[in-house]
């Protein structure tokens, strides 16, 4: 089963539910697809960990070919290419690397040329296979890295943790498309139940099965949980604000190995999850 994370901002506790899940699960893959700041690895410490590039193809111009016919800036349907003062210009930050321009190009005045955007790297860590995407500095988007970390051939295990990007842009719906099942975490506050709003729209977009996770709970008037009950959304499960649990995560230590109490608390999260995705696969079928 893929349980994918998210969470409408940073700092909600999006990698602490995640990484706890896993750990709680044992045999599991956690796949950390926050490339543009990874950092799960910093909890498992993985060992033996091996590392591959991700490349994408570009399109490059010979100029002295061109002619400026601009049936690759027609092509276009992205704004990836301009013809200015008799020269082709390759705006490669809204580049698709769809290789169309390549095609249509009448003088072959466009060819390809590989370029790294990002690496995988996969280790184990005790029980659980820990792989984590690290974009290149510079880089517009992180979209073929998840698709490399999400490819069939990693999953080898029944449990699978997706721990996504904060938001709700493209590379989050990249990480959430073939999920089973999607954990949505939140704050008690009003800025954190606007995010979680947003997230829910998008799970809501894609018709996937959803609950929420209340995290850093304090008792009293929890916004988020209000919003969640107007909503009639399911409430997997509620973490208090623990100065221990706080200073656990803080130094990189995972909780449900370190602490018998903090193990039951996720372990339980995770047999409510797992009960409420068999639930609804068995309504939707």
């Amino acid at each position: 089963m893929k349980i994918a994370v998210l969470s409408g901002k940073g700092g909600t506790g999006k990698t602490l539910v995640s990484v706890n899940l896993a750990a709680a699960a044992k045999d599991a893959v956690y796949i950390d697809c926050d490339v543009e700041e990874p950092n799960g690895h910093l909890f498992f410490k993985p060992a033996g960990v091996e590392t591959e590039k991700i490349t994408i193809e570009m399109p490059y111009v010979d100029q002295e070919k061109c002619t400026g016919c601009r049936k690759c800036i027609d092509f276009c349907k992205f704004g990836a290419m301009a013809y200015i003062v008799d020269r082709l210009i390759i705006f490669n930050e809204v580049c698709h690397s769809c290789g169309g321009c390549v095609l249509v190009c009448p003088e072959k005045a466009l060819t390809e040329r590989t370029k790294k955007v990002g690496e995988i790297r996969t280790g184990m860590s005790e029980d659980v296979k820990v792989i984590t995407g690290i974009m290149e500095m510079g880089e517009a988007s992180g979209i073929p890295i998840i698709k490399g970390l999400l490819k069939d051939s990693r999953i080898d295990r029944e449990d699978v943790f997706i721990d996504c990007p904060p938001g709700s842009a493209c590379i989050v719906m990249e990480s959430i498309k073939d999920a089973d099942y999607c954990v949505l975490v939140a704050e008690p506050t009003i800025f954190g139940s606007h995010n979680l709003s947003m997230v829910y729209e998008l799970v809501r977009l894609f018709e996937k099965p959803h609950g929420v996770v209340l995290n850093k709970c304090i008792g009293g008037e929890d916004p988020s949980e209000r919003f969640c009950i107007d909503n009639g959304i399911r409430i997997l499960g509620r973490i208090p604000f623990d100065n221990e649990l706080g200073t656990l995560n803080s130094n990189a230590r995972i909780a449900a190995r370190e602490n018998a109490k903090y193990r039951e608390l996720f372990s339980g999260l995770l047999d409510t999850i797992r009960k409420e995705a068999q639930h609804e696969t068995a309504s939707d079928s």
